[in-house]
């Protein structure tokens, strides 16, 4: 259903709203100031440093399950989109549904299929996009949310697309944006805190529009660094002048977090189509997450109405989160551990700041305090009634590196089945709150990456420890060894041209923007 500001009333899908009319979306850090959902994800970070938020969920009815249940991902896409985002038209969602996941891009049938290893754990494959991770499920999509909002508002500026990556974000950003006409795209990446194929998927891209640059330092340095420029008042009015609006791809862009949201309900619906579960069934949601963005997508889907039972946070030795969920103290000062899971190597989580304002009543002073003492002091406390609520809502564990490696290596003996260091953490964390609680619901883990994209450690895992040359080497064996195909587009790298050789300093951030720019 959506809501009119103006009157209160929830709508069926197929009635439009004017933008003035439209549901209006708020700053984490000021809830008084409240835009459209096409200014929202055009501005893509609230000039005050909060994140954008909708001032109210719409409700999973009855009837709107009915539909989605005799409905194709794409079409499930558009009708879940459309409770959000009111200024967009039902054709132009469909559209645009149809051309992120339509054309072959996800292969044949659903871009989301489910996996199943038992009748308790299903496997929900968001990587069978253009850069074999989940990432592209939004970045497919952001595109012409982006471009189309910037249209909406009637601005006639150039949009240039600030992304700070851990591995997947970058080249799923990159290839989204490539040659959209009105964008530019900047992409800094941990120098060394992403995998090789990650790595020459992002230095490789093509596309005249587009810059990618490595970092010394790492993931949590590139994201500050990102926010830093985006904060900056007297930068923001330079470009201005240039002709230039900044805008984000990363998950603190509202237009990058909405597209998620679809992928849980739509695998619930593919649950009840198998057979799994009934409708109405509680199931339980299993995550590997570094930035809080892809769990924050299924919590809002609960709280949509979805029957999610618990939310499982599964965090690598970067446990920060875990630390959080389990004493709600959020303490970044700790060693940071370069992993085989690297999108997962954060200890900023920025999504969690828009969980913390939903579970606060929305307190925009409170939001605002915590985040200048994680910025000052580098850690906050939550008080006695949130840290409650967090433990209602998740269940937090991690994996330790052996534990990765172990969890591959069963599960593809036991199970045939062959899964990335990310979704291994996953795996391995369920198996743990399965333990401690006796909970056996089925449980929907978010597989997040192609395992081809970690090929050295999934052949470590499996103990294949042949000498391998390069990447391609590699691909070869993993081949041989699962009889999965490797994607395309992993493939193709080795004869792609390396463009972008260069890494900064985290200080001199802004200054590679602006020559970029020039």
């Amino acid at each position: 259903m959506l809501y009119n500001k103006n009157d209160g009333v929830c709508r069926s899908p197929e009635f439009i709203c004017t933008m003035e009319d439209s549901m209006q979306y708020n700053s984490t850090r000021n809830k008084e100031y409240k835009v459209a959902s096409a200014m929202a994800m055009k501005q893509g970070l609230s000039a005050d440093g909060g994140l954008f938020v909708p001032e109210l969920f719409p409700t999973l009815t009855k009837e709107i399950y009915e539909k989605l249940m005799n409905q194709t991902y794409i079409q499930r896409a558009a009708t879940i989109l459309g409770l959000f985002l009111e200024d967009f038209t039902v054709e132009e969602l469909e559209s645009y549904c149809e051309t992120a996941y339509g054309n072959g891009k996800f292969g044949a049938g659903n871009p989301t299929p489910i996996h199943y290893t038992d009748d308790k754990t299903a496997y929900l494959e968001l990587w069978h996009g253009p850069t074999c991770a989940f990432k592209d499920m939004a970045l497919q999509m952001l595109p012409h949310l982006l471009t189309a909002s910037v249209r909406k508002t009637g601005d006639e500026r150039t949009v240039c697309i600030l992304v700070a990556t851990s591995g997947d974000t970058g080249k799923a950003a990159l290839d989204g944006f490539a040659d959209v006409d009105g964008t530019k795209v900047v992409v800094f990446y941990p120098k060394d805190g992403v995998s090789e194929i990650q790595k020459l998927q992002m230095v490789t891209q093509k596309g005249d529009n587009v810059f990618v640059s490595g970092v010394n330092g790492n993931f949590d340095d590139a994201q500050t660094g990102v926010k830093t420029i985006f904060t900056d008042e007297s930068y923001r009015e330079e470009l201005n002048e240039k002709g230039i609006i900044l805008s984000s791809a990363n998950s603190m862009n509202w237009g990058r977090l909405v597209p998620q949201v679809v992928y849980y309900i739509s695998a619930y619906c593919d649950l009840v189509k198998a057979g799994k579960i009934a409708l109405g069934d509680i199931f339980n949601v299993c995550v590997p997450t570094g930035n809080f963005g892809n769990i924050l997508a299924a919590y809002y889907a609960k709280k949509m109405g979805l029957p999610v039972g618990k939310l499982i946070c599964a965090s690598n030795c970067n446990n920060v989160l875990t630390d959080f969920i389990n004493t709600g103290v959020y303490n970044r000062n700790r060693e940071f551990h370069l992993t085989m899971s690297p999108s997962m190597d954060i200890l900023i989580s920025s999504n969690l700041e828009r969980y913390l304002y939903d579970i606060s009543g929305k307190d925009d002073a409170y939001i605002s305090t915590i985040m200048k003492q994680l910025s000052e002091k580098g850690s906050y406390e939550v008080t006695d009634s949130m840290k409650e609520t967090i433990k209602k809502d998740f269940f937090a564990g991690y994996a330790s590196e052996e534990d990765t490696l172990a969890e591959i290596k069963k599960t593809f003996r036991e199970n045939d089945y062959l899964m990335d260091t990310h979704t291994a953490v996953a795996s391995y964390v369920l198996k743990k709150y399965r333990e401690e609680t006796e909970d056996q619901k089925i449980c929907v883990i978010a597989s997040t990456a192609s395992p081809y994209k970690f090929n050295e450690n999934v052949l470590n895992a499996l103990e294949q420890n042949k000498p391998c040359e390069d990447e391609f080497e590699r691909l070869t064996l993993l081949k041989e060894i699962s009889g999965l195909e490797i994607p395309k587009q992993l493939w193709e790298l080795q004869t792609a041209k390396r463009r972008f050789l260069t890494a900064c300093e985290k200080t001199d951030m802004k200054e590679t923007v602006t020559k970029f720019l020039s």
